[in-house]
């Protein structure tokens, strides 16, 4: 039997908001240790990864490890049932088909119950082995979202050159071009722990597509911080904290240059 309790459904909603675009049908796999999904999007070029530890829940068990498909689709739906400072529980009988959601207020004068069908769900578990990154740069959440939206305008590619001065992003397109650079100890939202800071091995200079980092900036609530992480052998990795619980992972291979 699965048995999770969140202090408010506003942390699964808010998650379930940054890999909906993404991935339509996952995989959740449950187990003593906590709740992770990963899943490639449907044209295979960026991977999503999360996870929620058993010890960031109010409660938790998990009797063996399962693995519950279910449409991202239809989750949404059901948790727009739930206001966000509802207390959450998942229930999931062994062999199960269904889902149980409960959502019941702070003061527990209303509970809603809702049931989802599970899927069966084929999917491959990538490794993803340990890495020592070239750059790692800590922003702002927000300010990297603005800097993507605001990028998109003008191309649908966006450069990143990370040096021991700063990182820069950098578009260019049919009506112009445009680049807006982030020194280390800057901060945008007035606030010490949104700080840049930037762990330097070499100078990193790549290309990645505006779509899919707009789509990782759907993130932007669970965090006031967001982490770079590049290489010119690896993907990018743009990770951000979920509170004490756990963290939610994006991976993107760089867009190639045409010449």
């Amino acid at each position: 039997m699965l048995e999770a309790r969140l202090s408010q459904a506003a942390t699964l909603k808010k998650l379930l908001d940054a890999v909906k675009e993404l991935v339509t049908d996952a995989n959740f796999e449950c187990s003593d240790s906590g709740i992770a999904l990963q899943a490639m999007d449907s044209s295979h070029i960026s991977l999503v990864a999360l996870l929620l530890r058993s010890t960031g829940f109010d409660h938790y068990r998990c009797d063996r490890n399962s693995s519950l498909g279910i449409s991202l689709v239809s989750l949404g739906k059901i948790l727009k049932c739930a206001a966000n400072d509802d207390i959450l529980t998942l229930r999931a009988q062994e062999n199960a088909d269904v889902l149980s959601l409960v959502f019941e207020t702070p003061n527990s004068d209303r509970c809603s119950e809702f049931e989802i069908k599970l899927m069966d769900i084929d999917s491959e578990h990538l490794g993803i082995p340990e890495t020592t990154y070239d750059a790692v740069v800590k922003l702002s959440s927000t300010e990297f979202q603005r800097i993507c939206r605001d990028m998109s305008t003008l191309s649908e590619s966006i450069n990143i050159n990370v040096t021991k001065d700063g990182i820069r992003f950098a578009a260019e397109g049919d009506i112009g071009s445009g680049a807006i650079t982030l020194k280390p100890g800057m901060s945008v939202d007035d606030e010490e722990d949104a700080s840049t800071t930037i762990e330097l091995q070499q100078t990193v200079s790549l290309t990645f597509s505006l779509k899919y980092l707009n789509n990782f900036a759907k993130a932007t609530p669970l965090s006031k911080t967001v982490t770079l992480s590049m290489s010119s052998e690896y993907p990018l990795l743009v990770e951000y904290k979920v509170n004490d619980i756990g963290f939610i992972r994006y991976y993107l291979a760089p867009k190639m240059d045409d010449s």
